[in-house]
């Protein structure tokens, strides 16, 4: 397994930002039924928008999505990977 290949492979930066918009919509619905017990859109985002935290709010989201993208992503393209080095 070489990173760089797994990280060159065709459909990785897809799949990276695919997983980690997903994590972040999840993560976001799963935060606010605790926080406020139900759908609460406009209460949600007003909480975490406002007196200045949207840039934490934000860049959280964004770091958190890509991280969790990347690694999910890395581990199943280097297990593709082994899979068909091994069958050559």
């Amino acid at each position: 397994m070489n990173f760089k290949k797994v990280i060159n492979a065709k459909g990785f930066w897809r799949s990276v930002v695919g997983m980690g918009i997903s994590f972040i919509v999840v993560y976001h619905i799963i935060t606010m039924l605790f926080a406020f017990g139900g759908f609460d859109f406009s209460g949600y985002f007003e909480q975490n928008l406002s007196q200045g935290r949207w840039m934490r709010f934000v860049l959280g989201s964004l770091l958190s999505g890509f991280l969790y993208g990347f690694i999910i992503t890395f581990g199943q393209f280097s297990i593709k990977q082994k899979k068909e080095e091994r069958e050559h």
